[in-house]
């Protein structure tokens, strides 16, 4: 778009021309949106930074200078947008761990012993109610620590099937443990 289109389409976004911006948008919004998903790496992420753009520029029309260069400022929301979802998300990863190892580490040690202790059992007993086959490739993977391809091919069976039995147990093992609260679901998910 024309410096002299973009020009005067800012002076009808400062007057509340709600064309205007549909205008711009129009030129702009594939390309913020290849720009915001080529770091992003997501269709999601990536329409919620375009999104958040044009309400941006609609919000802030009456601050923005007749000399603006609007698509310099466009692309610029568009990094910003960019860095601050990557913030998010640094910052929840960083939560979700301190979360586990509060989680973890919450307990007095006797009282942490006894609840390992009494977890493990109850993993025990519930890899015992496992089908047999399930059950030996359940052990296979998490006792003797082998791969799927070498459990397949110790048992001759497909990795197809190993991974089968794997998320099945799992599957089944997760559901009953969620009345034992969030340590099971954190050891499952840690250590499991």
């Amino acid at each position: 778009m024309k410096t002299s289109e973009l020009n005067k389409l800012l002076k009808q976004i400062k007057v509340n021309d709600k064309d205007a911006i549909n205008s711009i948008f129009f030129a702009y919004s594939k390309r913020l949106y290849n720009f915001a998903f080529a770091y992003l790496k997501t269709e999601g992420d990536a329409k919620d930074v375009v999104q958040d753009v044009f309400i941006n520029l609609w919000n802030n029309r009456e601050n923005l200078r007749e000399d603006t260069n609007l698509e310099a400022y466009l692309f610029t929301i568009t990094r910003n947008s960019v860095i601050s979802i990557f913030r998010k998300k640094i910052t929840e990863k960083e939560y979700l761990r301190h979360l586990r190892e509060t989680a973890i580490f919450q307990y007095s040690e006797n009282d942490e012993q006894y609840d390992y202790e009494r977890l493990s059992m109850r993993i025990k007993n519930l890899v015992d109610q496992l089908p047999e086959q399930r059950k030996l490739i359940f052990k296979l993977s998490k006792e003797k620590g082998l791969s799927n391809k070498a459990i397949a091919e110790e048992l001759n069976i497909s990795v197809k099937t190993v991974e089968d039995h794997m998320t099945k147990a799992r599957r089944f093992l997760k559901s009953q443990l969620t009345d034992y609260g969030i340590i099971a679901l954190l050891f499952f998910d840690l250590f499991i």
